[in-house]
Protein backbone atom coordinates (compact mmCIF):
# COMPACT_ATOMS: atom_id res chain seq x y z
CA UNK A 1 0.00 0.00 0.00
CA UNK A 2 2.91 2.52 0.84
CA UNK A 3 4.25 1.66 -2.75
CA UNK A 4 1.11 2.34 -4.06
CA UNK A 5 0.92 5.56 -2.43
CA UNK A 6 4.71 7.01 -3.00
CA UNK A 7 4.20 6.22 -6.75
CA UNK A 8 1.08 7.68 -7.24
CA UNK A 9 2.37 10.57 -5.37
CA UNK A 10 5.60 10.81 -7.49
CA UNK A 11 3.40 10.96 -10.54
CA UNK A 12 1.50 13.88 -8.77
CA UNK A 13 5.31 15.90 -8.23
CA UNK A 14 5.70 15.45 -12.06
CA UNK A 15 2.79 15.98 -13.64
CA UNK A 16 2.26 19.36 -11.18
CA UNK A 17 6.46 20.22 -12.92
CA UNK A 18 5.26 19.67 -16.54
CA UNK A 19 2.31 21.52 -15.74
CA UNK A 20 4.69 24.48 -14.90
CA UNK A 21 6.42 24.22 -17.82
CA UNK A 22 3.77 23.36 -20.48
CA UNK A 23 1.37 26.45 -20.70
CA UNK A 24 -1.86 25.42 -21.98
CA UNK A 25 -1.69 25.19 -25.94
CA UNK A 26 -4.08 27.86 -27.66
CA UNK A 27 -5.76 26.73 -31.16
CA UNK A 28 -4.33 28.49 -34.58
CA UNK A 29 -6.28 30.58 -36.83
CA UNK A 30 -5.81 28.13 -39.97
CA UNK A 31 -5.18 31.20 -42.56
CA UNK A 32 -1.44 32.13 -40.21
CA UNK A 33 -0.27 28.50 -40.99
CA UNK A 34 0.77 29.85 -44.63
CA UNK A 35 2.67 32.55 -42.75
CA UNK A 36 4.44 29.52 -40.24
CA UNK A 37 5.15 27.28 -43.08
CA UNK A 38 3.90 27.74 -46.40
CA UNK A 39 5.62 24.07 -47.36
CA UNK A 40 3.50 22.33 -44.54
CA UNK A 41 6.75 21.88 -42.38
CA UNK A 42 7.89 24.94 -39.90
CA UNK A 43 11.41 25.08 -41.05
CA UNK A 44 13.49 26.94 -38.27
CA UNK A 45 16.97 28.64 -38.74
CA UNK A 46 19.23 27.73 -36.08
CA UNK A 47 22.81 29.63 -35.10
CA UNK A 48 25.19 27.32 -33.68
CA UNK A 49 27.27 30.98 -33.58
CA UNK A 50 26.08 31.54 -30.15
CA UNK A 51 26.54 28.58 -27.81
CA UNK A 52 23.75 29.91 -25.32
CA UNK A 53 20.99 29.33 -27.73
CA UNK A 54 22.47 25.63 -29.31
CA UNK A 55 24.62 23.04 -29.69
CA UNK A 56 25.50 20.65 -32.05
CA UNK A 57 26.84 16.92 -30.89
CA UNK A 58 30.25 16.46 -32.50
CA UNK A 59 29.57 13.22 -32.91
CA UNK A 60 25.96 12.39 -33.70
CA UNK A 61 25.58 15.98 -35.12
CA UNK A 62 22.26 15.91 -32.74
CA UNK A 63 21.00 19.92 -32.24
CA UNK A 64 20.36 20.59 -28.44
CA UNK A 65 19.59 24.08 -26.84
CA UNK A 66 16.95 26.75 -25.89
CA UNK A 67 16.26 27.11 -29.38
CA UNK A 68 15.35 23.67 -30.53
CA UNK A 69 13.00 23.42 -26.95
CA UNK A 70 10.84 26.01 -27.79
CA UNK A 71 11.08 25.23 -31.89
CA UNK A 72 9.62 22.03 -30.75
CA UNK A 73 7.20 23.43 -28.75
CA UNK A 74 5.67 26.19 -31.32
CA UNK A 75 5.66 23.18 -33.81
CA UNK A 76 3.17 21.21 -31.39
CA UNK A 77 1.63 24.09 -30.89
CA UNK A 78 0.52 24.77 -34.03
CA UNK A 79 0.03 21.21 -35.51
CA UNK A 80 3.42 20.94 -37.93
CA UNK A 81 6.25 19.31 -37.92
CA UNK A 82 9.50 20.83 -37.66
CA UNK A 83 12.59 20.97 -39.14
CA UNK A 84 16.17 22.30 -37.46
CA UNK A 85 18.45 24.08 -40.18
CA UNK A 86 21.78 24.80 -38.41
CA UNK A 87 23.92 27.74 -39.39
CA UNK A 88 27.54 28.65 -38.64
CA UNK A 89 26.49 32.12 -37.51
CA UNK A 90 23.66 34.26 -36.69
CA UNK A 91 24.74 36.41 -40.19
CA UNK A 92 24.21 33.22 -42.63
CA UNK A 93 21.04 32.18 -40.61
CA UNK A 94 19.86 35.93 -41.51
CA UNK A 95 20.06 35.31 -44.87
CA UNK A 96 18.55 32.35 -44.33
CA UNK A 97 15.45 34.42 -44.17
CA UNK A 98 15.99 36.37 -46.70
CA UNK A 99 16.03 33.60 -48.91
CA UNK A 100 12.97 32.48 -47.99
CA UNK A 101 15.19 28.52 -46.82
CA UNK A 102 13.46 29.11 -43.33
CA UNK A 103 10.35 30.06 -41.91
CA UNK A 104 11.41 31.04 -38.69
CA UNK A 105 14.95 32.41 -36.64
CA UNK A 106 16.53 32.95 -33.22
CA UNK A 107 18.40 35.85 -32.93
CA UNK A 108 18.99 39.00 -31.49
CA UNK A 109 17.07 41.71 -32.36
CA UNK A 110 18.29 44.72 -34.35
CA UNK A 111 17.08 47.58 -36.62
CA UNK A 112 18.76 46.68 -39.14
CA UNK A 113 17.89 42.96 -39.68
CA UNK A 114 14.02 44.67 -38.90
CA UNK A 115 13.66 45.43 -42.63
CA UNK A 116 13.38 42.16 -43.30
CA UNK A 117 12.28 39.98 -39.78
CA UNK A 118 9.50 40.85 -37.82
CA UNK A 119 10.59 40.13 -34.09
CA UNK A 120 8.18 39.14 -31.26
CA UNK A 121 9.50 40.41 -27.54
CA UNK A 122 13.05 38.98 -26.32
CA UNK A 123 12.72 35.26 -24.57
CA UNK A 124 16.23 35.89 -22.96
CA UNK A 125 18.79 38.56 -22.57
CA UNK A 126 22.50 38.04 -23.04
CA UNK A 127 25.58 40.62 -22.29
CA UNK A 128 28.02 41.60 -24.97
CA UNK A 129 31.59 42.50 -23.39
CA UNK A 130 34.96 43.57 -24.25
CA UNK A 131 38.03 41.30 -23.63
CA UNK A 132 41.76 42.82 -23.80
CA UNK A 133 45.27 41.10 -23.06
CA UNK A 134 46.53 41.29 -19.87
CA UNK A 135 49.19 43.66 -20.16
CA UNK A 136 46.76 45.99 -22.05
CA UNK A 137 46.67 49.15 -20.71
CA UNK A 138 42.64 49.39 -21.29
CA UNK A 139 40.86 49.40 -17.56
CA UNK A 140 37.51 50.24 -18.64
CA UNK A 141 35.14 49.88 -21.81
CA UNK A 142 35.09 53.77 -22.12
CA UNK A 143 38.24 53.56 -23.12
CA UNK A 144 37.75 51.23 -25.96
CA UNK A 145 36.60 53.73 -28.46
CA UNK A 146 39.66 55.49 -29.25
CA UNK A 147 41.37 56.69 -32.38
CA UNK A 148 44.25 53.44 -31.89
CA UNK A 149 41.98 50.77 -30.63
CA UNK A 150 41.32 48.16 -33.08
CA UNK A 151 37.90 45.62 -31.85
CA UNK A 152 37.87 41.90 -33.46
CA UNK A 153 33.79 41.32 -34.02
CA UNK A 154 31.73 38.53 -35.41
CA UNK A 155 30.92 39.48 -38.77
CA UNK A 156 27.37 40.00 -39.26
CA UNK A 157 26.52 39.47 -35.34
CA UNK A 158 24.23 41.49 -33.15
CA UNK A 159 26.97 42.94 -31.70
CA UNK A 160 28.51 43.76 -35.32
CA UNK A 161 25.67 45.95 -36.09
CA UNK A 162 25.60 47.41 -32.60
CA UNK A 163 29.41 48.83 -32.58
CA UNK A 164 29.29 49.73 -36.46
CA UNK A 165 26.56 52.54 -35.42
CA UNK A 166 28.20 53.54 -31.80
CA UNK A 167 31.32 53.31 -32.60
CA UNK A 168 33.25 56.68 -32.99
CA UNK A 169 36.81 56.65 -33.63
CA UNK A 170 38.37 53.25 -32.89
CA UNK A 171 38.22 50.61 -35.80
CA UNK A 172 36.22 47.29 -36.66
CA UNK A 173 38.04 44.07 -37.48
CA UNK A 174 35.30 41.64 -38.81
CA UNK A 175 36.51 38.34 -38.81
CA UNK A 176 34.34 35.11 -40.20
CA UNK A 177 32.24 34.11 -36.85
CA UNK A 178 31.98 34.98 -33.78
CA UNK A 179 33.80 31.65 -32.90
CA UNK A 180 36.87 33.06 -34.72
CA UNK A 181 36.80 35.93 -32.46
CA UNK A 182 39.20 35.04 -29.70
CA UNK A 183 41.57 32.86 -32.07
CA UNK A 184 42.49 35.53 -34.46
CA UNK A 185 42.53 38.29 -32.02
CA UNK A 186 45.48 35.78 -30.41
CA UNK A 187 46.83 35.40 -33.71
CA UNK A 188 47.68 39.14 -33.52
CA UNK A 189 44.41 40.93 -34.73
CA UNK A 190 43.26 43.83 -32.95
CA UNK A 191 43.87 44.80 -29.46
CA UNK A 192 40.37 44.28 -27.94
CA UNK A 193 37.96 41.25 -28.62
CA UNK A 194 34.16 41.87 -28.57
CA UNK A 195 31.24 39.02 -28.06
CA UNK A 196 29.36 37.47 -26.50
CA UNK A 197 30.19 37.54 -22.71
CA UNK A 198 29.57 33.68 -22.36
CA UNK A 199 31.20 32.97 -25.70
CA UNK A 200 34.74 35.10 -25.33
CA UNK A 201 34.80 33.40 -21.59
CA UNK A 202 34.48 29.75 -22.97
CA UNK A 203 37.07 30.59 -25.64
CA UNK A 204 39.60 32.30 -23.49
CA UNK A 205 40.24 29.25 -21.37
CA UNK A 206 42.66 28.30 -24.22
CA UNK A 207 44.83 31.02 -23.80
CA UNK A 208 46.24 32.56 -21.12
CA UNK A 209 46.95 35.99 -20.44
CA UNK A 210 43.55 37.55 -21.10
CA UNK A 211 41.25 39.60 -19.12
CA UNK A 212 37.67 40.45 -19.17
CA UNK A 213 36.62 43.82 -19.12
CA UNK A 214 34.43 44.85 -16.34
CA UNK A 215 30.52 45.38 -17.36
CA UNK A 216 29.30 44.84 -20.35
CA UNK A 217 29.07 47.40 -23.49
CA UNK A 218 25.30 46.19 -24.79
CA UNK A 219 22.14 43.99 -23.66
CA UNK A 220 21.58 41.70 -26.15
CA UNK A 221 17.72 40.82 -26.86
CA UNK A 222 17.32 37.27 -28.01
CA UNK A 223 13.66 36.71 -30.02
CA UNK A 224 11.86 34.86 -32.38
CA UNK A 225 11.65 35.94 -35.92
CA UNK A 226 9.43 35.37 -38.98
CA UNK A 227 10.18 37.00 -42.23
CA UNK A 228 8.21 40.28 -43.13
CA UNK A 229 8.14 38.70 -46.93
CA UNK A 230 5.21 36.02 -45.85
CA UNK A 231 1.31 37.05 -45.99
CA UNK A 232 -0.23 37.65 -42.81
CA UNK A 233 3.20 38.35 -41.06
CA UNK A 234 1.89 40.61 -38.37
CA UNK A 235 -0.64 38.57 -36.92
CA UNK A 236 1.88 35.27 -37.06
CA UNK A 237 3.75 37.26 -35.23
CA UNK A 238 1.11 38.67 -32.48
CA UNK A 239 0.79 34.37 -32.41
CA UNK A 240 4.17 34.04 -31.96
CA UNK A 241 4.45 36.85 -29.23
CA UNK A 242 1.61 35.77 -26.87
CA UNK A 243 2.95 32.29 -27.28
CA UNK A 244 6.59 33.74 -26.17
CA UNK A 245 5.09 35.61 -23.14
CA UNK A 246 2.88 32.20 -21.89
CA UNK A 247 6.51 30.31 -22.23
CA UNK A 248 8.28 33.15 -19.85
CA UNK A 249 5.25 33.04 -17.44
CA UNK A 250 4.95 29.38 -17.33
CA UNK A 251 8.61 28.82 -16.58
CA UNK A 252 9.17 26.96 -19.52
CA UNK A 253 11.53 29.09 -20.84
CA UNK A 254 13.73 29.41 -17.14
CA UNK A 255 13.28 25.20 -17.50
CA UNK A 256 14.91 25.18 -20.51
CA UNK A 257 17.68 27.16 -19.73
CA UNK A 258 18.89 25.23 -16.33
CA UNK A 259 18.52 22.32 -18.57
CA UNK A 260 21.31 23.42 -20.82
CA UNK A 261 23.08 24.79 -18.12
CA UNK A 262 22.92 28.49 -19.25
CA UNK A 263 25.05 30.77 -16.88
CA UNK A 264 25.30 34.75 -17.42
CA UNK A 265 21.77 35.71 -19.32
CA UNK A 266 18.16 36.08 -17.77
CA UNK A 267 14.59 35.42 -18.90
CA UNK A 268 13.46 38.55 -20.70
CA UNK A 269 10.73 40.75 -18.91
Amino acid sequence: MKKIFFFLFSLCLIQSSFSQTSPPMKTIDPTLISSFAPTGTLRVGINLGNPILANENPNTHQLNGITIDIAQEIGKRIGLPVKLIPFKTAGATVDGVKSGEIDLVFVAIDPVRGADISYTPAYIQIEGAYMVKSNSPIKNNEEVDAPNNEIVVGKGSAYDLYLTREIQRATLLRVASSQAVIDDFMSGKGNVAAGVKQQLESDAKRYQGLRMLPGRFMVINQAIGIPKARANYESATAYLSETIAELKQSGFVAASMQKHQIQGAKVAE
